[in-house]
């Protein structure tokens, strides 16, 4: 706390209910949050602010837990400063220290006329408090979250080029071109999860003291949040879920690694190693904590979930690693940011609310090891929180036209990667699915390579030009049916037989007047869960009750509700044809529908209409909905009804 006198003889005149505001016109350059006076009589009264807990002896954060009231004269910087641990008046200006109290939450109030405000005549006291007050939090307005700060060093990540490649890379990819408002990026994402990571954790460490959180693990957490979409590549998951397996067969790489060399790319070429040690990081130790909150573990051979795997913390604090990219349940801050964002970009209903979780998270112990928990009267809402993950996947993610515009725009990639060249680190040249291996050539890709092969006059380029200019007037690839695996689901690396295997389904009964030929479809395979394949994510989340907040409890799916769903994942099959004409539009109906048929694969929903001669082959695809009517028909209308 700082006790600050206001001048005597106007002061004492002032009542209790008009000090405040009173106090808000003598000094309109501080924030005063709270007023404590502690008679009507006295000549100076409390102000009290958020705590902050800035260490300038060093330059740096200290590393007390967050929240904590200093109590020595040695751990804050005003301490330093006003060593004096009862309350003192300063000779001449009358300024009240009472160091026990008091945080350094007031540093971002003050401006450089302060220092001879508080009379400090030492030069070096005076430098380090004019260093602190330079290095106060930046706000920025969201649309999403409001007004959010953001400390000093995470200003200075945002501030690179590696970062800023985020404003040019679309959230959504292709489902900007369905969804006419998803037009926000990653960079506004990111910035969402760095702020989101910050409260939570911070209200965690405000919460339970006991965690030991401290301004290091506060500020890596949020660095964390901010970097994790750092690898995506153009158009974010079209990039690394389509382009790079098509384009290099076998290579297992993800944006998750991406954004992890990125971020080293990012710290080095800034020059930012020296800057984290100023505001206290530890570079050695917290930038490898950073990566693992990104990539999750690394992979060990020895299946053992009592091993600690991680580096960066230890397993006391391995609750920190489930604030950002929660490999548990997948419950996290990521998801939290494009819930909210995505939806009001979608103008689609978001029915999980973030601010209410974090109200009620708590760490806990489990099996050795600490978790973040929630109330147990939380657990529908953390169903919900699912659904809404399925509903936006349904409904935007996977929608059928967005996803066949990124796949038209992989393939406009694939025929334009042999002559696209991107200039890299030691004057190499990249090409787009080679720009991944050298973060100088990545941080020049962006969605703009779109518009660079759109608007070439290269004649190399003519076939990837003509599959974009079809995007520009809609002259889409057509949908053909979607059906689903009643049994088993298709693997991963039986893909690329799919579509050779609906070319061959031709109806022998069935007069065709086009041939079809596997290059002209497009299998889509799409696996659609709760997050976790097919687990049911909530059996991996923890719960506490009221009447104990120490003791974690497991809540199984039957004490929730009846109506809760009984399977976590399903697959969906989506046939494409990139002919337009309407001869082979209709074999191609013909000969999916009779290949859905020959694999015991669901009725596609318009299956009737587009193959009235194949469907009635099959007596499941006819029966079922009659039977299901006359079970209906019997509980509307029993006998005595009438």
């Amino acid at each position: 706390m700082f006790w600050m006198p206001v001048l005597r003889q106007k002061w004492s005149k002032v009542q209790f209910p008009s000090r405040l505001r009173y106090a808000q016109a003598l000094f309109p350059q501080w924030s005063f949050s709270s007023i404590l006076v502690t008679s009507l009589s006295t000549n100076y009264s409390i102000f009290t602010f958020p705590p902050f807990d800035q260490d300038l002896s060093s330059g740096g954060i200290n590393d007390q837990p967050s929240g904590y009231l200093a109590s020595t004269s040695t751990s804050s910087v005003l301490g330093r400063l006003f060593p004096e641990t009862h309350v003192t008046q300063r000779r001449g200006k009358g300024v009240y220290v009472k160091e026990k109290k008091m945080t350094d939450s007031l540093l971002p109030f003050l401006d450089e006329s302060h220092p001879e405000d508080l009379e400090i005549s030492s030069c070096g006291k005076k430098m380090k408090l004019l260093n602190c007050i330079q290095h106060t939090m930046k706000v920025i307005n969201d649309p999403i979250h409001g007004h959010i700060e953001f400390h000093p060093l995470l200003i200075r990540i945002i501030d690179t080029p590696q970062f800023q490649r985020l404003r040019y890379i679309k959230q959504l990819g292709g489902g900007y071109y369905v969804f006419p408002g998803a037009s926000h990026n990653r960079f506004e994402h990111s910035l969402g999860v760095g702020y989101l990571a910050g409260r939570l954790v911070r209200e965690l460490s405000e919460k339970q003291p006991e965690l030991q959180i401290s301004e290091r693990d506060i500020l890596c957490v949020q660095i964390a949040g901010l970097c994790h979409d750092l690898g995506h590549g153009p158009f974010s998951h079209m990039f690394d879920g389509r382009f790079i397996p098509l384009a290099r067969p076998g290579m297992k790489w993800t944006h998750e690694q991406g954004s992890v060399m990125m971020f080293e790319h990012l710290i080095n070429s800034n020059g930012l190693r020296d800057v984290m040690k100023h505001y206290g990081l530890i570079p050695e130790e917290d930038i490898l904590f950073i990566k693992e909150q990104i990539t999750g573990p690394p992979a060990s051979p020895i299946k053992d979930s009592s091993k600690w795997l991680y580096k960066g913390r230890p397993k006391e604090k391995s609750f920190l690693y489930e604030i950002v990219a929660n490999k548990r349940n997948g419950i996290d801050v990521d998801k939290w940011d494009y819930f909210a964002r995505d939806c009001h970009h979608l103008g689609i209903q978001n029915n999980f609310d973030y601010k209410r979780f974090i109200k009620f998270a708590r760490v806990c112990e489990v099996d050795n090891m600490k978790h973040i928990c929630t109330r147990e009267k939380e657990v529908g809402n953390l169903y919900d929180m699912f659904y809404t993950r399925n509903c936006l996947h349904r409904r935007a993610y996977q929608h059928k036209v967005g996803n066949i515009i990124d796949t038209m725009i992989t393939d406009a990639f694939l025929k334009a990667d042999p002559y696209i060249e991107i200039l890299g680190s030691e004057g190499k040249n990249y090409h787009i699915s080679t720009a991944i291996d050298d973060m100088e050539a990545f941080t020049k890709l962006t969605d703009n390579i779109f518009l660079e092969i759109l608007y070439s006059t290269d004649p190399r380029l003519e076939a990837a030009r003509t599959i974009l200019k079809k995007i520009e007037s809609r002259n889409l690839y057509k949908f053909v049916g979607e059906t689903q695996p009643m049994k088993q689901r298709i693997q991963k690396e039986d893909y690329k037989h799919l579509p050779k295997e609906v070319a061959s389904a031709k109806p022998s009964d069935v007069q065709l007047e086009a041939e079809l030929k596997a290059e002209d479809l497009i299998v889509d395979v799409i696996n659609m869960d709760y997050g976790m394949e097919d687990k049911n994510p909530i059996d991996h989340v923890r719960f506490y009750c009221k009447s104990d907040l120490s003791k974690a409890i497991m809540i199984t799916r039957d004490q929730v509700s009846q109506f809760l769903p009984g399977r976590f994942a399903e697959q969906l099959i989506r046939v494409y044809c990139k002919k337009t004409d309407e001869k082979t539009l209709f074999a191609a109906r013909q000969h999916f529908v009779h290949w859905c048929l020959i694999n015991d694969f669901t009725k596609p929903q318009d299956g009737d209409v587009v193959a009235p001669l194949i469907t009635p082959r099959k007596l499941e695809w006819n029966t079922a909905g009659i039977q299901e009517g006359s079970k209906v028909k019997t509980q509307l209308f029993p006998d005595d009804s009438m």
